[in-house]
């Protein structure tokens, strides 16, 4: 029987966010971290009812657990569902934020410059590992900030952008300069039409089967 849970493939090449972020720490986050995850998670779903369950389900289930098992569960599923998310979230091919996503922007923080201040400042000040992100509900957008494998999405929260600043992320190149990693990511590899197309599912209806 196949494993239910892939390492999701990244959407660029190894060395395409170099200099802000190397190959080699790609190399030991993505094949050794994020894979670790998927592996740890697939033996804790084999044979149980999660494992016909998708990611984002076991996620949603396990959140909040007391049980220690779906406590161990949760850690691994919300690691890949984030790891998966905050690939997405950088490009090498930055652009700015255009149509509904700028407007969003400005009337939740004034501009860009003042959004990515915010999600910098989010990133900095949670204390150990963690996450920053961007979300967005009833269109309107704010910055969270999530301990290990904490996320948004296990509350239902719908998530435009995330920045990983577990040490992992960052060390190889930043060493414990986590303001600087923060700094470079935010100004210049954010997935702006990547933050555009999960506020866009946000406010699309839902169609019926009939429809």
């Amino acid at each position: 029987m196949s494993a239910p849970f892939k390492l999701a493939p990244l959407p660029w090449a190894d060395d395409a966010l170099a200099p802000t972020i190397s190959a080699n720490t790609i190399s030991f986050h993505y094949y050794k971290h994020h894979q670790t995850y998927v592996d740890t998670l697939n033996k804790l779903v084999e044979g149980t009812k999660f494992a016909d369950m998708k990611l984002e389900e076991v996620v949603q289930a396990t959140a909040g657990s007391a049980d220690a098992k779906e406590k161990t569960l949760f850690n691994n599923a919300g690691q890949v569902w984030n790891h998966d998310f905050y690939w997405r979230s950088l490009t090498p091919s930055q652009t700015a934020p255009s149509g509904a996503l700028d407007s969003a922007i400005a009337e939740a923080f004034g501009g860009k410059d003042e959004l990515i201040a915010k999600l910098a400042d989010a990133g900095k000040t949670q204390f150990g590992s963690g996450w920053a992100w961007l979300v967005s509900k009833d269109g309107k957008l704010s910055i969270e900030k999530t301990p290990n494998a904490e996320t948004p999405m296990a509350k239902g929260v719908n998530c435009l952008l995330t920045v990983d600043v577990w040490e992992h992320a960052y060390y190889l190149d930043y060493q414990n300069a986590r303001p600087k990693y923060l700094e470079t990511v935010l100004g210049k590899i954010l997935n702006w039409e990547f933050a555009a197309e999960n506020l866009a599912k946000e406010s699309t209806p839902v169609r019926a089967a009939a429809e």
